[in-house]
């Protein structure tokens, strides 16, 4: 009987335990606005690197009909040994299209520089 007794209240407070706050009304959850705002961002536009200096190589043609003149020329330059570089048409032709591709290369990127510069130059005005 005891244990009857004591089943009952342990049962309701078990009950009312688990419950928690369950049984008190919720408190009402603030209303969250969202709003999007547009920021600009200020575009700053680094200096352009300075121009390439170039330096000119100097470009000999040798033939058999002057090879003799030029490994003597070579000697005086060179402190008498005979140092050159040498190469062949085909390989100047590939060296010459190698420029072009770099310069049409760099063109290319200065196009697309001078277009986002116009663009943020619009945008401060």
């Amino acid at each position: 009987m005891f244990l009857t007794q004591l089943k009952r209240p342990a049962l309701l407070s078990m009950i009312l335990l688990s419950s928690a706050c369950s049984l008190l009304p919720e408190p009402p959850k603030p209303v969250i606005e969202i709003q999007t705002v547009t920021v600009e961002a200020k575009i700053t536009h680094p200096n352009l690197p300075r121009p390439i200096d170039l330096k000119e190589p100097e470009w000999k043609v040798v033939s058999k009909a002057n090879l003799e003149e030029f490994i003597n020329m070579m000697e005086a330059e060179n402190g008498g040994q005979i140092v050159f570089v040498a190469m062949s048409i085909a390989d100047y032709e590939l060296m010459a299209y190698n420029m072009q591709e770099i310069k049409r290369y760099i063109n290319q990127q200065k196009e697309i520089i001078v277009y986002y510069r116009k663009l943020g130059k619009k945008e401060e005005e």
